[in-house]
């Protein structure tokens, strides 16, 4: 990517606009984005009850971290791209693997693998903070420590590429 100019100041601020504000869903669930580069994107989803399973509070459900990967993953193709903006990517597959339970804010980090001509690639992690001084009426031992971020899941999604 050395070939691609670096990413310009605003390119960062209209993303987190799109997806702080304007996107409905990714509003809704509170998404804030936070590094911007090419090829690479942060996002974070900050812990809500209302994201939680109701069985087993205050565990987040699996859909909101698969979420993070397909978003992620499918921005961080764009921004490879030397105007981001004419781009556009539809999700091929998106494989997930869920590796413990989240029960703090989301944080995803992505970044490109392979971005052809049609078919790009990304990874993404996704980790979670365990909050501190939460009594969540659970006695089990959960295996992490409250204020430690852990890998929650990871995922690699690949896109069709419209350029």
């Amino acid at each position: 990517m050395s070939d691609v100019p670096p990413l310009p100041d605003e390119a960062g601020e209209f993303l987190r606009y799109a997806v702080e504000e304007e996107h409905g869903y990714l509003s809704w669930l509170g998404t804030e984005v936070g590094a911007v580069e090419r090829g690479h994107i942060e996002l974070t989803v900050p812990f809500d009850e209302k994201l939680t399973n109701l069985a087993s509070k205050p565990t987040i459900h699996g859909g909101v971290a698969a979420t993070l990967i397909d978003t992620a993953g499918g921005l961080a193709l764009r921004l490879v791209a030397d105007d981001p903006l004419s781009v556009d990517v539809a999700t091929v597959s998106l494989n997930v693997n869920y590796l413990r339970r989240a029960t703090g804010d989301l944080h995803a980090s992505a970044d490109v693998i392979r971005a052809g001509s049609t078919i790009g690639v990304s990874r993404v992690n996704v980790t979670s903070t365990v909050p501190e001084g939460v009594d969540d009426g659970d006695d089990r031992d959960w295996g992490v420590e409250e204020g430690e971020e852990r890998l929650v899941a990871t995922g690699q999604p690949s896109y069709r590429l419209f350029r």
